[in-house]
């Protein structure tokens, strides 16, 4: 090795020492707030550990065989899915509508992105009380207004054929605003070159424009979107604890309720870790085949 070469590879060696000591701090804050407690977890599943019990035993595989017999716990599996169902294509559609009705505002666009967006920058929790009262079926005042337009009441709370889709409304309702804002980013990107050139073109007509020209160049957002969108009606627990805890039948019992219930109302800590890790697979394999399966018609 020639002497020339020594210095610069002590220089890239400095620069390397240097990188990975800015990137230490959040490497470690990485590691005690999710690695570390990922492992605990995955241990604890593998025993019959239950909180404020000093001793426990190793048990196996036996509590994934609970999990996957237990009809409580398929219940809430197809409860989430089917939440996911309605709110995955409702807030993705409708927030990609606004996008594009607020984005041919001119003066008043600020005022529409700031009434969609409130709904993401208020409290869930406070929100859900706030949806409760208005759906009361006495005093609430949708019902209310549906006996002024001669409708009778609807229980949107404690009829099970109704409790999950109005939940799943209300989670739309929330989402909007903030796939709305990620819609808009995407269509500020587009070159208005495109436009210009498909009117030239002949393609004149607006839903013409929006198929050959918007939403192909929107992939990479909606791709973001869905798959963003998708994570988060997987965690819904805020609307189902505060508004109907699970009921009425178990009928809007979702994962993570379950996992609650199981964690901090039985205190079966090592169930409730069964439950938590096949919910975070079953999250990271549907975001994994969302995103394979959708890259593939994704024009970047």
């Amino acid at each position: 090795m020639s002497t020339a070469a020594m210095p610069f590879r002590r220089q890239l060696l400095w620069q390397k020492l240097t990188g990975a000591g800015f990137a230490l701090p959040a490497f470690l804050l990485l590691l005690a707030l999710h690695v570390v407690p990922l492992l605990v977890l995955a241990a604890l599943s593998f025993t019959d550990y239950e909180l404020g019990v000093v001793t426990f035993e190793w048990v196996g595989l036996d509590n994934y065989v609970q999990a996957f017999s237990d009809e409580t716990f398929r219940r809430s599996l197809v409860n989430t899915l089917y939440y996911v169902a309605i709110v995955l294509p409702g807030s993705v559609i409708l927030s990609l509508l606004v996008a594009v009705l607020v984005h041919q505002r001119k003066r008043t666009r600020s005022f529409y992105e700031i009434i969609y967006f409130l709904p993401v920058t208020s409290t869930l929790i406070a929100m859900a009380t706030v949806w409760q009262f208005l759906l009361h079926p006495s005093l609430g005042v949708i019902n209310a207004a549906l006996r002024k337009l001669g409708f009778g009441e609807v229980p949107f709370l404690s009829d099970p054929d109704l409790a999950l889709p109005t939940l799943a409304m209300i989670g739309i309702w929330q989402l909007i605003g903030f796939n709305m804002i990620l819609f808009l980013a995407g269509l500020s990107s587009i070159p208005r070159d495109l436009y210009e050139a498909s009117a030239i073109d002949g393609v004149g007509n607006g839903v013409d424009r929006f198929l050959t020209i918007t939403w192909p160049l929107l992939g990479p957002t909606t791709l973001f979107v869905i798959v963003t969108t998708s994570i988060t009606a997987f965690k819904v627990f805020d609307t189902v604890a505060v508004m109907t805890k699970g009921g009425p039948q178990g009928a809007t019992e979702v994962i993570l309720y379950a996992i609650y219930l199981e964690g901090f109302y039985y205190f079966r800590t090592a169930y409730a870790s069964v439950l938590t890790l096949v919910f975070l697979t079953f999250v990271v394999i549907f975001s994994v085949i969302q995103t394979f399966v959708l890259d593939r018609r994704t024009h970047y």
